[in-house]
């Protein structure tokens, strides 16, 4: 007989002998069929039956009625064999019940989930991005808002081109993207690649972002602007968004993507200065990124942009100090939007945000003296974000206020077929 086999033969018979001693009273038999048995499981891993239904980190299982005493009950079960091999059904009378997951997290809100990505133009801007070679943020940062962006009409869909491939040298404790300290050497057709594709979708204002490059000596700062000007040439009414990292603070890079023909310079803080050793990569640092965004409006932007995610442990007073430190260093616009868990390795939500305050937000923000604040559970860097205006204020030359405020009864939100993106993680 073989190893294995003889230790299953040992355990039928240890499984045989503790039915006979609790029909003699030695141990107390179990509680009744009708009682729920709650078992903790630690860190092992259970092989649910087709029956199970996954619910919670506790074990509840019903028995069915049966024999009355222990020995009876597994005379008449299933075997230790029938176990090992996996053939046990358990679902004799009815659904047993496994609870499995943290009950510690809050519950997604209604208002945000989102409906699985369909559309007119989903599949072709897919296919037209693959057939090119080219990474979108969409995808790479897991956008809940990609049924949107990509299922649009022919003037409305978009998507955020993500420049420089889609694995980033930093690891972000929010961002699903993919990292390595060694990524991929840079496309060299991508800048025409791209702008091909963004000249066949006619649109009217598209959003440029990228990894973080700390590879490359200039953090593919060349790169990102031989992309902008080769779009220019191409479509040259279109309105560029450049959503960039921090260049590890060198600002001569900033200054070339700056003055490469963009219309927008955005770069996200994130989070409040506090918080910001804890959910960036150590190596982006608050004060670092208010100098981006102050340098980048010295070299001539019109208007520059940055996100913040509420829902990661930030404080009102914590926020109203970030909204100042931004209006001093002149950035345009603003933009709010709830942070949402991408998978289990990464941060935990601290808190889903009502509707309500991040109405609240936008209001104090404009009241600070932002140009545009747009701020909403699903709103992105470049997702309902206000292109829209953006776009209107560009066009129009103007930057007054007034004039954003009268087009913001025609919100984002209210126009599905808008051009969207996503916000850089």
């Amino acid at each position: 007989m073989s190893v294995k086999g003889k230790k299953r033969t040992e355990a039928g018979g240890l499984w045989r002998s503790f039915g006979q001693l609790a029909d003699s009273g030695s141990i107390h038999s179990p509680p009744p069929h009708s009682t729920i048995m709650q078992t903790r499981i630690a860190s092992q891993v259970i092989r649910a039956s087709p029956s199970l239904t996954i619910v919670s980190r506790s074990l509840a299982t019903s028995v069915p009625k049966g024999p009355s005493t222990f020995s009876q009950r597994l005379a008449t079960g299933p075997s230790f064999d029938d176990f090992v091999a996996n053939n046990v059904d358990l679902d004799q009378s009815g659904p047993s019940t496994v609870i499995l997951g943290n009950t510690s997290q809050p519950r997604l809100p209604a208002h945000l989930k989102t409906k699985i990505p369909t559309g007119p133009s989903y599949t072709s801007i897919k296919e037209d991005l693959r057939g090119l070679g080219l990474h979108t943020v969409c995808e790479e940062a897991r956008c809940p808002n990609i049924g949107d962006c990509w299922g649009g009409g022919k003037k409305a869909a978009t998507a955020t081109i993500m420049l420089m491939g889609d694995t980033c040298t930093r690891g972000c404790r929010f961002c699903s993207v993919k990292t390595s300290r060694t990524p991929p050497p840079l496309d060299p057709h991508e800048p025409e690649n791209t702008a091909e594709a963004i000249s066949r979708w006619g649109l009217g204002y598209i959003v440029l972002t990228s990894v973080d490059r700390d590879d490359l000596a200039d953090g593919g700062a060349v790169h990102f602007a031989s992309t902008i000007a080769k779009i220019k040439q191409k479509a040259p009414s279109i309105l560029v968004e450049a959503l960039t990292g921090d260049f590890q603070g060198d600002l001569s890079c900033v200054e070339r993507v700056a003055k490469s023909g963009l219309d927008v310079y955005a770069h996200n803080v994130e989070t409040v200065e506090a918080l910001t050793p804890f959910v960036r990569d150590r190596r982006a640092k608050f004060h670092q990124s208010l100098a981006v965004l102050a340098h980048a409006k010295k070299s001539g932007v019109k208007i520059t942009k940055t996100s913040i995610m509420l829902g990661v442990g930030e404080t009102e007073e914590q926020l109203i100090d970030t909204l100042k430190a931004l209006r001093a260093n002149s950035v345009d616009v603003v933009t709010f939007g709830q942070y949402m868990r991408p998978t289990k390795k990464h941060m935990k939500v601290s808190r889903y945000v009502e509707p309500s305050e991040f109405e609240m937000w936008k209001k104090k923000a404009e009241q600070m003296g932002f140009a545009y604040v747009a701020s909403g559970p699903l709103v992105r860097s470049s997702y309902k974000a206000g292109e829209y205006f953006i776009e209107n204020m560009l066009r129009n030359g103007s930057q007054d206020k007034g004039v954003l405020k009268t087009a913001s009864l025609l919100s984002a939100d209210t126009q599905p077929g808008r051009p969207a993106g996503s916000i850089r993680e």
